[in-house]
């Protein structure tokens, strides 16, 4: 099934028609005048930081009186700090290397003539999100900075915010001459839905879907585009009988410390069946003085009945709340058999001291990341290495993993001939 099957709104057409245009004209800027346009960008969000705040305001009290869910409000509030942060990725990215255009060898020649390999750009991406305003400019950056036009279709909750900072985006793009259109915001009150938009796969290159798993599974099943779904939650956490218990708490807890989202979040732990209810206690109080709240399968909560059992259901489903499930396996087999099951597929961790433990988890783990002894905590902003996260990716078709600049290029494979036939 293609877009044309379905009427959109012309509106809507004008927008993605335009923004797939510009596409091919920004495609072929050259890398520092696409990081010129990140820099001023960044500029722009900062001479405007009064305004967005202001319309966050009137974003937060609108969404209050009607009575929009808690989890939503804290990702819809944006903090000096927030934005700030964001200002400062911008200018960091505006400052990174260009990723296109990079000379790689291609995996095959051809008779009489020589392959090679470059990346370029994806074309044209949708961003889907609820809340969380200041990823809209944060993914605005990515795309500029690799050559792809980018259309924001964000939550009704921050249509004020969105709205200001696109437009002070939009006008630090025309300012520094890029093309008419490569950035474009669908407004809440356009009139189209949001299966019109993901629908439109003549024009549309790739839809990132961020927020909660209702809209992130509603794009997947609706989109005719390549989707990117970003994970959010039900990471899991095997602790092994060797592992350590304050390396268990450490990693649980820090998991929890990124905002407004934590990504990475550990929100279920297996545990063997020889640890020690000692160290089972003492890491549940630890972990309620800190605000968790603690449930426990059947076997637990038999063992201890403060605890509150959890529902079948729970196991994959993420809770996005300080909120810890923990469950008694016999192995680290039936561990690696039970996360491959339920967990989201994006960050998994293991705590032993286990050489071979640790390989066989990494190695048994079908996510897209594992780590050993390690906290999952999630940075857009990490402050090693030269790259920014939008996300974190728990799918195997287009991208997996971090959500970078490579993660919206493509490769181009260039055959020169030499003229012999």
């Amino acid at each position: 099934m293609t877009a044309e099957t379905f009427d959109a709104a012309p509106d809507l057409m004008a927008t993605v028609s335009s923004a797939w245009r510009a596409s091919f004209d920004l495609g072929t800027t050259k890398g520092v005048d696409r990081s010129r346009a990140v820099v001023a960008m960044a500029q722009a969000l900062k001479r405007a930081s009064d305004e967005i705040l202001e319309a966050n305001t009137l974003d937060l009290l609108a969404s209050r009186e009607m009575a929009v869910p808690e989890l939503i409000l804290d990702w819809l509030k944006l903090t000096p700090e927030r934005l700030q942060t964001t200002i400062q990725m911008l200018q960091r990215l505006g400052e990174l290397s260009d990723p296109l255009r990079r000379v790689m060898s291609a995996s095959y020649q051809l008779e009489h003539s020589q392959t090679y390999c470059q990346l370029m750009p994806l074309g044209l991406i949708a961003l889907v999100y609820e809340a969380f305003p200041e990823l809209g400019a944060l993914a605005a950056g990515l795309c500029i900075k690799t050559g792809n036009a980018l259309i924001l279709r964000g939550g009704t909750e921050a249509s004020h915010s969105n709205a200001t900072i696109a437009q002070a985006l939009q006008s630090a793009l025309q300012d520094v001459g890029m093309p008419a259109g490569c950035l474009e915001l669908l407004p809440s009150d356009l009139g189209s839905s949001l299966r019109d938009l993901i629908t439109q796969d003549r024009y549309i290159n790739l839809v990132i879907p961020y927020g909660r798993p209702s809209l992130v599974q509603q794009v997947v099943r609706q989109s005719t585009a390549p989707v990117l779904k970003a994970g959010m939650g039900n990471c899991y956490l095997f602790w092994s009988p060797s592992g350590s218990l304050e390396l268990a708490r450490w990693m649980i807890l820090d998991s929890h410390q990124s905002e407004p989202d934590p990504v990475n979040a550990i929100e279920k732990v297996l545990i063997h069946s020889n640890q020690k209810p000692s160290s089972l206690v003492t890491l549940w109080n630890s972990l309620k003085e800190k605000g968790f709240k603690i449930r426990g399968d059947a076997q637990l909560v038999n063992e201890f009945p403060d605890l509150k059992q959890v529902s079948e259901s729970e196991w994959g489903e993420p809770y996005l709340t300080k909120t810890v499930a923990f469950k008694v396996v016999n192995s680290l087999e039936e561990a690696i058999a039970w996360i491959n099951q339920y967990s989201s597929g994006h960050a998994d961790c293991i705590v032993t001291e286990s050489y071979q433990e640790s390989r066989q988890f990494a190695l048994g783990v079908n996510s897209a990341t594992t780590y050993i002894n390690a906290t999952p905590r999630f940075s857009r902003n990490p402050s090693r290495g030269d790259n920014i996260f939008l996300g974190m990716s728990n799918q195997k078709g287009h991208r997996r993993g971090l959500i970078s600049m490579e993660t919206l290029t493509t490769l181009k494979h260039i055959v020169q001939g030499n003229g012999r036939f």
